[in-house]
Order: structure tokens, then sequence, then C-alpha cells
């Protein structure tokens, strides 16, 4: 009967544990994804960053200003763009951004901080008895040449991550702790998402700018 007992639960185990390596598609992908950019020592290009258009509701004007500050501090940092004053009438191309996307808690029953997200349960949730919880940004980004007011480029860029993560990643390329209303959201899931947010716009605006641009 003990050889039966310890077979069931030996089973049971097996189980559990094949059921539980689902879990790998919640966890946040490897670190290469949102590496930050190769060290760079040629020509710059000249761009401005004009205010941002903050388009939902979970996020105001204040925080728009404190997203451009982070994007701005984060181009000058990637050492290939001379950032002008958005009054300039120098600059060679417009960066716009507009925050289409806001979420502290992107998805999970549970209220997380600066409100609740989506109420879809995660997969985790399911599983583990507790709720998934994921912060979420998205930045839709156009690179305008000045001259023409023509669009060169655009797209959407997002960072997110769940609160299962403990990796909130400070200071990554320079960018510094978060500023004025972010601050709120110092050491959550919701500054690793801004922070990806933010260098995965560096690293499309640094891809995107034709060569051309870059003679300064």
């Amino acid at each position: 009967m003990k050889k039966i007992l310890c077979l069931v639960g030996y089973s049971l185990l097996i189980i559990g544990l094949s059921g539980c390596s689902s879990l790998k598609s919640i966890i946040w992908p490897p670190a290469a994804g949102i590496a930050d950019l190769a060290p760079y020592s040629g020509a710059k290009a000249r761009i401005a960053v004009a205010d941002f258009d903050v388009k939902t509701a979970k996020a105001n004007g204040a925080m728009g200003s404190d997203l451009r500050s982070m994007l701005v501090t984060a181009l000058v940092k990637s050492n290939r763009f001379n950032v002008v004053e958005r009054q300039a009438l120098n600059a060679d191309l417009i960066i716009t951004v507009a925050v289409t996307e806001f979420e502290p808690q992107f998805s999970g029953g549970r209220a997380g901080i600066g409100g609740g997200g989506g109420a879809s349960s995660g997969r985790l949730g399911g599983l583990s008895g507790s709720s998934l919880n994921k912060a979420h940004l998205s930045l839709d980004i156009r690179i305008v040449e000045a001259s023409t007011s023509g669009v060169l480029a655009v797209n959407s860029v997002q960072g997110q991550a769940p609160d299962v993560s403990s990796n909130v990643m400070m200071g990554s390329l320079g960018i510094g702790t978060l500023a004025g209303g972010l601050s709120t959201y110092a050491n959550t899931p919701m500054e690793k998402a801004i922070r990806v947010c933010v260098i995965e716009a560096v690293k499309y605006i640094a891809k995107t700018t034709p060569t051309t641009y870059y003679k300064y």
C-alpha cells in the first residue's frame, strides 16, 4: 500500500510540474531583447523632440513631460544625437510622440499602484490562485523632416513588465531615477515598463533615422 501511495504521489508531482511548464510563457523576455545600444562615437543627427501628446486617461500632461525628459536624456546619452530645444529652427528632424497606453496594471483582477487595468486574468492567476498584473506603456513615434514636415517613419514601441519580476532596470542608458509624477511608480513593474519603452524608443529612432542625417 505504501508503495502504491508513493507511486501515486510521484505521478501527481510529475503532472504538476508539467502543468507549471506553461508558466514560461509569462516570464519577461531575456535581457538581450532590451539591451542598451552599443557604444557610438561617430557623427550625430540634429533633432528636436516635440511635447508628448497624451492620449490615455491614465496619464496626464505632466507625466507626458516627464516621459519626454527621459527620452531626451536617453537620446543624448546614446551619443547619436544633438538634441536642440523645441523652438529651435535648426533641427533637421522632429520627433513626435503620442502616449497611447499607460497601464500601471495591464491585466489581472487586483488594483495596483495608480489604479486598475484590464479585468482579464493571466494564466498564472488561474494556476496559483492569484492574478497576474502587467504594467504596460505604449508610445507612437513619428520621425518628421523639419524642412518639409514630411513623415519619414512611424512606429509604435512598447514596454511591459509583470509584477512577478523583481528586476527593475536602474540607470539604463543613464536615464536616472523617475521624476515628477512618474516617481509614484518607482520600484514597481511600471518603472521597468517605462524604462524598457524609452530604451526601445531610442533604439527605434537611432535605427530608423536615415544615415544622411548623421553629419554633425
